[in-house]
């Protein structure tokens, strides 16, 4: 009952307020007019449509003032303090309608006398209209409102009566300031166990409110972002307190509570490999430290860094499993407790893209690491390090590719990433289902709104990754104009792939013309040679032709992006009413007659009366957009000069360039003893001296076992979780890791037949967890060891044993057939490793032996398929050995290999390699070059 009497005041109050207010703007004006007339009579200004001169002006002021001159110089005082009021009054309607998220408000000290009546007023209707409406629509508040009501500080409430239902108390409660309560609370949570059962696994530890917390203060201090008040409040509502209440309303919150808080970071990135902090949530039951801290009246210290308290280590023999008995059964449950938007991924950027667009971008990336590889230089000594190629993308789209890489489909070949479907994704419908921008029904698309610039920029995006990474399939074709792309590229960004003459992109995939009228004429030659080509072999359609094996006139989509024009919008109609059959496909940004507009949020959704088959459009930044050219343009198969093998190196190897800071490796031989042997370059395996661990292992295991190899100096539960479960909620991500680790130590332990080892030992000055190289060995650990060891030894025998001992310890790349994406680019630095390994054997070989080296050579490229390097030393060393016909195939082999790179080829400088082996030059001395 107080809570629904709370709602009829405050809609009686925001009715009066709202009188009030129509009454300031409408009858402030009509008072005006009716008293006074026409206001500026006072200065000789008598009628609106008779402008005085300056004699008249001065005759007004001049002259002794009369009754009506009076009363007009008040009627314009009245219409500026009317016009100020109406100024303040919007910008109050603006800061109440703020979206989520929003600034706060400006306090009260900023405010004049009119700003004050202006937030009453409005203050009044948007609390009980907004706020009420808000909570009983989506229980969750979402304006600038809600924001204020997080504010209000934690009230002293005596304990619910034993009589009272616990359960759900609604509204306002009363404010007690009996001491004797507060004292009694804080008695309790100090001197037992207060913490209810519900927060003691919370993601972020908990906080004991109180007198003057508020949930906007606690998101400031805990979380970094007092915006984020509103996961505080949802981790937290409708759990029972200690004093028989629960939190149902943002604005009250009790001292004495005990408040769940979620992780500090929501969604840990690549970069956080380099934090030395700890976990945000408390290590498992097993680890030093407890599992929740202690609860004191205090506010939890918010320095990120705070060492999590806690004994060395646990308990010699503590058991992982209560039970004791179970062995863990194989990680094979579905996922759970996803984010909530399963059908898209959020950019950091502010942009939105559907899976299917960020499955095209991620197969791009894939491509692009192929080429990296292809292009690598293998300079002796190699960069010793156990950091992780550097990824092809920027930062901003690190996510993209660690999604996306999850949904890209198998292909035919293990080194070659296959495009997505369906074709040039750009959005998803209401079944959260993508929809491609070659099945849109009608005649073309009209975008318009907020949304309208960064969905052109995600449709562009869509139609140029289409196909990019498929051989002898058709890829579209996209016209715009040189303004256009001004618009969607940053500002004074030059647009990456363009031709010199800056006329096209990647041959003729993407053509740049002038202006609007320019790209329609294009767009109209296009249209009469589709239809010519229709009626020269009687097909109805594109498509039906192209399905025609016996011409050679196949024809792509055509996709025609420009921006709305009146002048040529009968031109345009034409070209529109040809799009299903002759497969062009116009999108206009702007109101076009004929095409039914879409109107698109600055989110990229569809708003508006009448259905559409998009319900939401991907969208991009400008930045996301440059990076996307950039990587198609590198990605590519275009002629290259390519470096010869012969020629000095004039930069730093890729494979030496990290995005992370370079951690020390064990220095293992690989014939240390211990208790347990892991092996992660290729399928990951554990092994100990009674033979491989074949079963009890969680899969999640071995990838934690592969990720702390890779991290000799350790991870934090919520790196780990980052790396291995991006897509999953933080919180339930780091149970699952918690799982995997006490599963592991289990299972080793079981095998070993060892209670004390830990195996995986815990940190507790960093917060971190890394193998125990003491009692595991590792093989990549043995493998840097060894190529550390060949590149600080002085003769090249001992050079040339520590290289082999390298090459013998590699069993293929790194967590071979897993799929996590965080490993590609480890397992690309690993590599390359490897292959200079067996290009400084080669050199060291090649005098004596040359049958060896090829036979090591030939092994490399069965590591690498694709790196034109190892081809270039095997064509030389046949040429050597007057060997033609081994130079062709060898030279054969590359071509076919490349070509699954998108119809790559060969470098001009390896051509010149083969031509040179081929035709050699004999010297007078009767050598052979």
């Amino acid at each position: 009952m107080p809570g629904a009497f709370a709602v009829i005041a405050r809609s009686m109050r925001a009715v009066l307020a709202l009188t009030a207010l129509a009454g300031f703007t409408a009858g402030v004006p009509w008072l005006l007019i009716v008293a006074a007339g026409w206001p500026l009579d006072w200065i000789g200004w008598h009628q609106p449509d008779a402008i005085p001169s300056t004699d008249d002006l001065y005759t007004a002021v001049t002259s002794p003032w009369s009754d009506h001159m009076l009363l007009a110089l008040l009627a314009t005082i009245g219409w500026v303090l009317w016009a100020q009021f109406l100024r303040d009054t919007t910008i109050e309607i603006i800061e109440a309608l703020a979206a989520r998220g929003g600034p706060p408000r400006p306090s009260a000290r900023r405010r004049g006398p009119i700003r004050w009546i202006a937030a009453a007023l409005v203050g009044a209707v948007a609390g009980a209209v907004l706020f009420d409406a808000a909570r009983a629509i989506t229980h969750t508040p979402g304006t600038a409102v809600a924001d204020a009501a997080a504010r209000n500080p934690a009230v002293t409430v005596a304990p619910a009566h034993p009589d009272t239902p616990t359960t759900a108390h609604h509204g306002p409660r009363p404010a007690l300031t009996n001491a004797e309560t507060t004292t009694k609370a804080f008695t309790a949570h100090r001197d037992g166990p207060a913490v209810p059962s519900w927060a003691r696994d919370a993601p972020g530890g908990t906080h004991p409110v109180v007198a003057g917390d508020n949930l906007w203060d606690l998101a400031a201090t805990h979380l970094d972002d007092p915006h984020r008040w509103r996961e505080i409040y949802t981790l937290n509502r409708g759990h029972e307190q200690a004093n028989g209440y629960t939190l149902t309303d943002p604005d009250e919150i009790h001292v004495g509570w005990i408040l769940a808080l979620p992780t500090r970071d929501t969604a840990p990135g690549p970069n956080a490999a380099g934090s030395g902090g700890p976990d945000s949530s408390a290590p498992p039951a097993n680890e030093p430290g407890p599992a929740v801290p202690p609860i004191t009246a205090d506010p939890v210290p918010s320095n990120p860094d705070a060492p999590v308290p806690g004994p060395d280590r646990a308990e010699p023999g503590a058991p992982d499993d209560p039970a004791g008995t179970a062995a863990p059964a194989p990680d094979t449950e579905p996922l759970k407790d996803e984010p909530g938007d399963e059908a898209g991924i959020a950019l950091p950027t502010q942009g939105w893209i559907s899976l299917g667009l960020a499955t095209a971008i991620a197969a791009v990336a894939a491509l692009l690491r192929l080429q990296h590889r292809r292009r690598a230089r293998l300079t002796f000594p190699p960069p010793v390090s156990i950091a992780p190629h550097p990824a092809p993308i920027p930062p901003s789209l690190a996510r993209i590719d660690t999604i996306g890489s999850r949904h890209l489909p198998t292909g035919t070949e293990d080194h070659r990433p296959v495009g997505p479907t369906p074709p040039a994704p750009v959005g998803i419908d209401t079944s959260a289902g993508e929809v491609s921008l070659f099945q849109l029904p009608g005649p073309g698309i009209a975008l318009h709104g907020d949304g309208a610039i960064p969905a052109a920029r995600a449709i562009l995006a869509a139609a140029l990754t289409t196909n990019a990474t498929e051989t002898a399939v058709l890829r579209p074709v996209v016209v715009t104009t040189a303004g256009l792309l001004t618009q969607l590229l940053p500002e004074q960004a030059h647009p990456a792939g363009l031709d010199p003459d800056g006329t096209a992109y990647d041959g003729e995939r993407l053509l740049v013309l002038a202006d609007t009228a320019a790209a329609i004429t294009h767009a109209e030659e296009e249209m009469i040679t589709r239809r010519r080509l229709l009626d020269t072999f009687n097909a109805e359609t594109i498509t039906d032709l192209n399905t025609r094996d016996d011409h050679a006139e196949t024809q792509p989509p055509y996709v025609l992006l420009i921006e709305a024009t009146s002048r040529h919008a009968t031109r345009l109609n034409a070209v529109t009413a040809h799009r299903a059959a002759l497969d062009l496909h116009p999108i206009i940004l702007g109101r076009h007659p004929g095409i039914p507009a879409i109107k698109v949020t600055a989110d990229g959704t569809v708003t508006g009366d009448e259905p559409h088959p998009v319900a939401r459009w991907s969208t991009l930044s400008g930045d996301d957009l440059a990076a996307v050219l950039a990587m198609l343009s590198d990605a590519l198969a275009r002629p290259e000069a390519g470096t010869d093998v012969d020629d000095p190196p004039v930069e730093t190897s890729p494979a030496a360039v990290t995005t992370e800071a370079t951690e020390p490796v064990p220095a293992q031989p690989d014939d240390a003893d211990a208790l347990v042997r892991l092996r992660v370059l290729g399928p990951v395996t554990v092994a100990t001296d009674a033979g491989p661990i074949a079963t009890g292992m969680r899969s999640g295991s071995y990838t934690v076992l592969a990720v702390l190899a890779a991290h000799p100096a350790g991870r934090t539960l919520d790196q780990l979780a980052a790396n291995l479960h991006p897509d999953v909620a933080p919180a339930a991500a780091v149970k699952r890791v918690r799982t995997d680790i006490t599963s592991a130590r289990r299972v080793l332990r079981a095998a070993t037949g060892q209670e004390e080892p830990m195996f995986i030992v815990y940190d507790p000055a960093t917060g971190r967890y890394q193998l125990d190289p003491q009692t595991v060995t590792v093989d990549l650990w043995q493998m840097l060891t060894a190529i550390d060891q060949a590149t600080n030894s002085n003769g090249e025998a001992t050079t040339l044993t520590a290289l082999r001992r390298a090459t013998e310890l590699y069993g293929g790349d790194f967590t071979e057939g897993h799929d996590h994406t965080w490993a590609t680019d480890y397992a690309s630095g690993y590599r390359h490793q490897i292959l200079t390994a067996y290009a400084r054997i080669a050199e060291i070989l090649e005098t004596d032996h040359p049958d060896q080296v090829i036979a090591a050579l030939e092994r490399a490229t069965e590591l690498d398929p694709v790196n034109e390097e190892l081809y270039q030393r095997i064509m030389r060393i046949h040429g050597r050995q007057q060997r033609p016909d081994a130079v062709r195939r060898t030279l054969r082999r590359l071509e076919e290999r490349l070509t699954d790179l998108g119809d790559t080829e060969p470098s001009q400088a390896t051509r010149r390699i083969a031509e040179r082996q081929l035709r050699p030059v004999t010297h007078a001395s009767g050598t052979r070059q």
